[in-house]
């Protein structure tokens, strides 16, 4: 049989907004059920667990803290467009999977954007220096409590992460032999020294408990915005943008003429939301950025403003996302306490 223990939710606010959603989901005509409680509740703030059955992914507007399930039918060949309505709610704290086939976890693993991804286990309990937690977009800006980059967050001069990929081949490389062709031998030096100092495409797996698997990998956060003040200030931007796999926007200054078209194809337009703002110049020009960035909706944009005294006038770490994934490698072809139920 299926028990169920649901304890209070944090205040009589929290409560509220969730009775609110689940009215408006009634409103919709959605299928709701719900546990009902016993007398011992009547004096806190008890939400009764929950299920709603949503149309679609598009129903949900916001992230709902507390005992409500909502569950969605698809078709197996709609797997990818429930993917990428999932991921267009801009929200991506954890996501589970529960599936007997490799193939479709490799499938949705690559393509859900989320912070920290569960496959055959629950989506909670994540333990420090085994699955570091933090969610992208709407639900986090990093890094990760637990992980690796956390404590340089906090450090005027963040240490460096040295982990690095042996060999990437990216469009870093065009702009390099590209700068050097313009005969800008100084920004094609400062654009390899970035290249080297970027973790893109790093995956490191973690100790933990005997049958789990814990991988910790750094991505591409997404588009990044530009706001250089000099030429050697966009070539320093642009090669940021280039060694961490990003897509970036150029404001208030012009592309450079005759970009290799992969180079080119990187700073082209986009709609997708910023992930973060590189900006050059004085105390006025940062503020500005930040008030710019501060006015944007969707996830919260992090500035970084450019540090001529260091040797790298950007730190990378903060234009890559670490995503955690824990597979719980004792239900390889699914997990059997699941198939279990009824």
């Amino acid at each position: 049989s299926i028990t169920v223990f649901a304890s209070a939710v944090i205040t009589a606010e929290a409560k509220t907004v969730i009775e609110d959603h689940i009215a408006a989901m009634r409103a919709l005509g959605r299928t709701v059920e719900q546990q009902a409680l016993s007398d011992a509740t009547a004096h806190g703030t008890f939400v009764p667990p929950t299920i709603i059955e949503l149309a679609s992914i598009a129903d949900l507007k916001r992230e709902v803290f507390g005992p409500v399930l909502h569950v969605v039918r698809y078709r197996r060949e709609r797997l990818g467009q429930l993917i990428d309505a999932i991921n267009a709610t801009g929200y991506g704290l954890t996501f589970g999977l529960h599936t007997r086939l490799d193939e479709t976890i490799a499938h949705v693993t690559a393509r859900v954007k989320a912070g920290n991804l569960y496959i055959n286990r629950n989506v909670i309990g994540a333990i420090v220096g085994v699955q570091p937690f933090g969610g992208r977009g709407l639900s986090g800006t990093g890094p990760k409590a637990g992980g690796p980059l956390y404590l340089g967050r906090l450090t005027a001069v963040p240490p460096l992460f040295g982990a690095r990929v042996g060999h990437l081949r990216t469009p870093l490389h065009d702009f390099v032999e590209w700068l050097d062709a313009q005969g800008e031998s100084d920004a094609s030096a400062t654009a390899r020294r970035y290249g080297e100092a970027s973790a893109l495409g790093v995956k490191l797996e973690l100790d933990g408990p005997v049958g789990e698997r814990n991988i910790y990998a750094l991505h591409a956060r997404g588009r990044i915005l530009l706001r250089p003040a000099t030429r050697e200030g966009l070539f320093a931007q642009m090669a940021a943008a280039l060694a961490t796999g990003n897509r970036a926007t150029v404001e208030g200054m012009a592309l450079p003429e005759g970009l290799p078209a992969n180079v080119a194809a990187i700073f082209g337009g986009s709609t997708e939301p910023y992930a973060a703002a590189l900006v050059e110049g004085g105390a006025a020009r940062v503020a500005a950025m930040v008030e710019t960035a501060a006015a944007m909706p969707g996830p919260i944009l992090s500035v970084h403003a450019a540090s001529p005294d260091q040797p790298l006038a950007y730190a990378l770490d903060w234009l890559l996302e670490e995503v955690s994934t824990s597979i719980n490698t004792t239900a390889a072809g699914g997990n059997a306490s699941l198939m279990m139920i009824g």
